[in-house]
């Protein structure tokens, strides 16, 4: 039996790591469950980008839903994702609010000089920590907000019309029934 251990120990092994391979195959590593969704949105109160002494605070966005579209101007993928903030989020109909994350107010602007500004307003979250908060991982990320200001869906990775269609778009509805 002695002689039997290190085999079983070497097939559990190879066990575990082809449950792995298989699980990383079978999920997509971009669905990081979020514990904030149904939750209430964390606390925030930041500067407005480009005006700095003006902040925008969580209360003041309460009343009606919201997107919370995390980007930068460093982000390649915010580049990809841009087109489809421009359009087809726009046409969804709720405000987009931008969550200008660890950037340079300067860069983000000329970045919002040179693809488009789809932002009804930006906050600046130059340290990171409003972010660490929502449990921002990188950018784009992309949040719905109720009214109430509870997180309803998170997006990690950049919006695209499949995106839309098989997930924005039944958030959407979902929130629609909840609504009195």
């Amino acid at each position: 039996m002695s002689r039997l251990l290190p085999l079983i120990g070497f097939l559990l092994l190879v066990g575990l790591f082809g449950f792995g391979i298989w699980w990383n195959t079978q999920h997509d590593q971009r669905e990081i469950a979020s514990p904030l969704i149904d939750k209430p949105a964390p606390a925030f109160a930041l500067p407005v980008l480009g005006e700095p002494s003006r902040t925008v605070d969580k209360a003041s966005l309460l009343g009606k839903p919201y997107f919370l579209n995390v980007f930068a101007s460093w982000c390649i993928e915010c580049v990809h994702e841009h087109p489809m903030l421009m359009t087809d989020m726009k046409r969804l109909g709720l405000p987009i609010v931008g969550f200008n994350y660890k950037d340079e107010p300067e860069a983000a602007m000329a970045w919002l000089s040179e693809h488009g500004d789809p932002f009804d307003v930006i906050v600046a979250d130059r340290d990171g920590r409003a972010g660490i908060d929502f449990g921002v991982y990188a950018a784009p990320e992309t949040f719905l907000i109720d009214a109430k200001g509870v997180i309803r869906y998170k997006r990690i990775g950049p919006i695209t019309p499949e995106v839309i269609e098989k997930e924005i778009r039944p958030a959407l509805a979902a929130l629609a029934k909840e609504a009195p």
